[in-house]
C-alpha cells in the first residue's frame, strides 16, 4: 500500500470508526481483515507485528506517566495472558505488547478500559500521548504539577472526531519539569512551565510554547512562541495549535507531513499570528528563555518528596523490556509501599513514588527483589532503544539484546562515572531518538567482502538537548553489529584520553565532539584495527567533511 492511499483511506472510513470492524474480524479471523483497516486499527493501537503473519502490536496509552497499581495489574494481566509474558515501556511513557491474534484484541482492550486505561489514539494520525514529569506532584524542585493540565487535554482529544483525521501523527508534552525531562524540544508542542515576578512583586506561574519538533529521519528542534500562557489557557493553545496542523498542515507526501515541516515554511512569527487569530484572547510576550543544561533529563536514583518524610525510587529499566512477572510485582509493592501509585518516564524506566521513610528500606529490598535496578552504571542509565526488527515492520535490526549487549561489554571494560547517553535505533525513523543521543547509533545492512550481507549500526555523535541542543554528527557508516560494542569501548577510551579541561573542569562528551572532525572521531573508533582481526570485512572510508567548533 503506497503512502499516497493513507489519505484515501482516512477519507473513506475514520480512523475511530473502525472498532465494530475489529470486533467483527476477531469473530471471523485474520484472513478476514480488509488491508485497509490494518492503517484504521492504528488509531486505536494496534499496528501488524513482523512478518505480519497473524500477530499484532498494541500499545496502551499512560498520559504524563501517571497510573496506579490495579491499572499496572491490568497491564500484567495482558502481558500475561496475550503477550508471552513480556510489555516494553516506550519513550513516550506508555505500555506495549506484542504477540496478540486479532481474537485476542477485544478482550485485551475490554481488560484495559475496565482499568481505566485507553488504547484510543496511541497510533495513528491523531493526538497521541500527551507526557508529562513522572515526578509530577512530588518533586521538590518542579515549577507546577501539570497533571490535572495533561488529564485535561487528554480527555478534549481521546475520540474527539474535530481531530481524528490530522496529517500525520501529533506528539505533545505538558510538564513543571525544572529540568525539561518531557523533551519539549522534539516535540510538536512542547509546554513547559515557567515562574515571573510581577511589577507588583508578586509571582506568578505560567508556560511557554515550542511548535514543529520531531525526530525520524529530518529532525527539527521545535521553535518557541513569544506567548505566555496561565495554566487555564493551556488547554486553547493546545487545541489551536492542533487546529493549525489539522487544516494547514501538508497531506500529499508523508514524509513530509509533520508539524515541522509546516512551522520550518511558515516560520515562527507567522505560526504565532495564526495562533492568536484562533484564540478569543491574546497572550502577553513570553519571558527570557532559560533552558536547563542537564545532560541526563531523567529522575533516577532515590530522591526525597515535597511532601516530608516521603521519597521516590527511580528504577532504570534497560531498554524498557520488562516481564508480566514483574509489572505484577511492582503493582504489589505499590499497593504496600506507594500509596498505589507508579510513574512511567519517557527514558523507558519505572518510578515508584510516595515511600514513607519508616518503609524506605523495606522498599528498596521488595523493588530489588522484583529485578529493578536504580544502583547502576552510566552506560545502563543512559540506554534507550526502539523496538527493532524482533517486532516493528520497519526495523532493519535488532535492538534491545545489542544494546544490552553494548552496555554489558562497556561496563566490562570501563569505569565510568559521568553520564553518558547511547540511544540506538533499528531504522531511520527514530523511534529510540538517536538524534539526541551522547552516542546515537541506527540500524542498517553492510555487506562484507564475501558479498554476505549482515545488521550493521551508523554511529553518530554529540546529540542533547538543553541550553546547547544539538543533533548527532554522524560520523561513521556501517559498522558492523558485532564489531560496534568495540568500536564504542574505543572510541570512550580515546575521550578519556583526549580530552581538556575546561574552566578547570574535565570537559563534557558533547564538548569534546564538537571540538573534533568527524574524520578525527572516526578514527577514535579504531575501525581499522578491528577490521585486522577480519579479513571478510573492510571499513568504509572515513568521512572527510564536518569540521570542529575549535576550527
Amino acid at each position: 500500500m503506497s503512502k499516497a492511499d493513507v489519505e484515501a483511506i482516512k477519507q473513506s472510513k475514520d480512523g475511530l470508526d473502525v472498532w465494530p470492524d475489529i470486533e467483527r474480524y476477531a469473530a471471523d479471523g485474520y484472513s478476514s481483515i480488509d488491508p485497509a483497516d490494518f492503517v484504521r486499527m492504528r488509531w486505536f493501537g494496534i499496528y501488524q507485528q513482523q512478518p505480519n503473519e497473524g500477530h499484532f502490536m498494541l500499545r496502551v496509552k499512560i498520559p504524563s506517566g501517571d497510573f496506579t497499581s490495579n491499572q499496572l495489574r491490568a497491564v500484567a494481566h495482558v502481558a500475561n495472558t496475550w503477550g508471552r509474558g513480556i510489555a516494553d515501556i516506550t519513550t513516550r511513557q506508555n505500555f506495549q505488547f506484542h504477540w496478540l491474534r486479532i481474537e485476542d484484541i477485544p478482550p485485551t482492550i475490554a481488560h484495559l478500559n475496565a482499568a481505566g486505561l485507553t488504547t484510543v489514539g496511541a497510533c495513528g494520525d491523531i493526538t497521541r500521548n500527551v507526557c508529562g514529569c513522572p515526578v509530577a506532584g512530588v518533586d521538590p524542585n518542579e515549577i507546577y504539577d501539570t497533571r490535572e493540565l495533561v488529564r485535561q487535554v487528554t480527555a478534549f482529544f481521546l475520540g474527539n472526531k474535530d481531530f481524528s483525521d490530522l496529517p500525520r501523527k501529533y506528539k505533545m508534552s505538558i510538564s513543571g519539569c525544572a529540568i525539561h525531562c518531557n523533551q519539549p524540544e522534539i516535540n510538536d508542542l512542547g509546554i513547559q512551565a515557567v515562574r515571573r515576578t510581577k511589577a507588583d512583586g508578586t509571582t506568578e506561574i505560567g508556560f511557554h510554547a515550542r511548535v514543529g519538533g520531531g525526530l525520524s529521519t529530518q529532525p527539527h528542534f521545535a521553535q518557541k512562541l513569544d506567548i505566555f500562557i496561565r495554566p487555564d489557557q493551556v488547554l486553547d493553545v493546545c487545541r489551536a495549535v492542533t487546529e493549525i496542523f489539522r487544516d494547514e498542515g501538508y497531506r500529499k507526501r508523508r514524509n513530509h507531513a509533520r508539524l515541522k515541516f509546516l512551522v520550518a515554511d511558515w516560520g515562527v512569527d507567522k505560526f504565532r499570528e495564526e495562533l492568536i487569530r484562533r484564540l478569543d484572547w491574546t497572550p502577553e510576550p513570553a519571558l527570557l528563555w532559560a533552558e536547563p543544561s542537564t545532560v541526563q533529563q531523567d529522575h533516577l536514583g532515590v530522591h526525597a518528596q515535597k511532601q516530608d518524610g516521603h521519597f521516590w525510587i527511580g528504577t532504570s529499566v534497560i531498554t524498557g523490556r520488562v516481564t508480566g512477572k514483574q509489572l505484577q510485582a511492582a503493582a504489589d509493592i505499590a499497593d504496600k509501599y506507594c500509596s498505589g501509585s507508579l510513574r512511567t518516564s519517557n527514558q523507558q524506566n519505572l518510578l515508584f513514588p510516595n515511600i514513607s521513610s519508616e518503609n524506605l528500606e523495606a522498599a528498596k529490598a521488595a523493588i530489588r527483589s522484583a529485578g529493578f535496578e536504580w544502583e547502576v552504571t552510566e552506560f545502563h542509565k543512559g540506554a534507550v532503544s526502539c523496538t527493532g526488527n524482533e517486532f516493528c515492520n520497519l526495523a532493519i535490526t535488532e535492538t534491545k539484546a545489542k544494546l544490552r549487549e553494548v552496555v554489558a561489554h562497556l561496563e566490562s571494560e570501563l569505569l565510568w562515572d559521568e553520564p553518558i547517553r547511547i540511544h540506538l535505533n533499528g531504522c531511520p525513523n527514530s523511534c529510540g531518538q538517536h538524534h539526541i543521543g551522547d552516542i546515537g547509533l541506527q540500524g542498517c545492512l553492510a555487506r562484507l567482502n564475501d558479498g554476505t550481507q549482515v545488521e550493521a549500526y551508523d554511529v553518530g555523535l554529540g546529540g542533547r538537548l538543553g541550553a546547547d541542543s544539538k543533533f548527532v554528527r554522524a560520523i561513521s557508516r556501517k559498522v558492523p553489529a558485532d564489531k560496534l560494542k568495540f568500536a564504542l569501548a574505543n572510541l570512550l577510551r580515546a575521550f578519556r584520553a583526549e580530552r581538556i579541561e575546561v574552566n578547570g573542569k574535565p570537559e563534557s562528551f558533547g564538548k569534546f565532539v564538537d571540538r573534533h572532525t568527524d574524520a578525527q572521531l572516526g578514527s577514535f573508533l579504531g575501525l581499522d584495527l578491528l577490521a585486522q582481526d577480519d579479513p571478510n570485512w573492510t571499513p568504509p572510508p572515513p568521512r572527510s567533511h564536518g569540521s570542529s567548533d575549535a576550527e
